[in-house]
């Protein structure tokens, strides 16, 4: 069964990610240091961390499989999931890879610094609906792929047998 994990401290799309999680009937983490508000439904649960800097980053990590999908906008956390197997979708559609990761970490680190020397003020344009409608559909796209993942080792594993 494939799970959802949200970081949820600061995600805009927890309905959204609630709703394909009912259409599919999937399990789904809302992960926060604090009680947040998060969509009513039997499949959703709001797990409370304490308030350590990492603590929702560490449960995330250390509950998530190869068959999971976690929904963060923060990079390391993606990173450290990737190299359990899981898939990563940040809030407005971006989709990590193994492949795409090094470069994103090192693009944040950039701008990390940049923004430290002041060379940057500003930050991310706002959350569009070009942004929602990006996320429904890789989201929905990373579920259709897990399944067929394993739709194609469970046939794999039939015709050895």
């Amino acid at each position: 069964m494939i799970t959802i994990y949200v970081d949820a401290d600061a995600t805009p799309v927890k309905n959204e990610a609630a709703r394909v999680a009912k259409r599919y009937g999937l399990k789904i983490y809302f992960v926060s240091n604090s009680n947040k508000k998060a969509p009513q439904d039997s499949l959703v649960e709001m797990i409370v961390v304490n308030d350590n800097l990492d603590a929702a980053d560490d449960w995330i990590v250390e509950h998530i499989t190869e068959k999971d999908v976690v929904v963060t906008a923060d990079i390391p956390l993606a990173s450290r999931c990737l190299k359990k197997g899981a898939r990563a979708l940040d809030p407005k559609g971006r989709v990590f890879t193994e492949d795409s990761i090094g470069e994103v970490l090192a693009n944040r680190d950039i701008m990390t610094f940049l923004r430290d020397l002041g060379n940057m003020t500003g930050g991310s344009p706002p959350y569009s609906k070009q942004d929602r409608s990006r996320f429904l559909q890789r989201l929905d796209d990373l579920i259709h792929a897990i399944r067929k993942e394993r739709a194609a080792n469970a046939s794999n594993s039939h015709s050895k047998s």
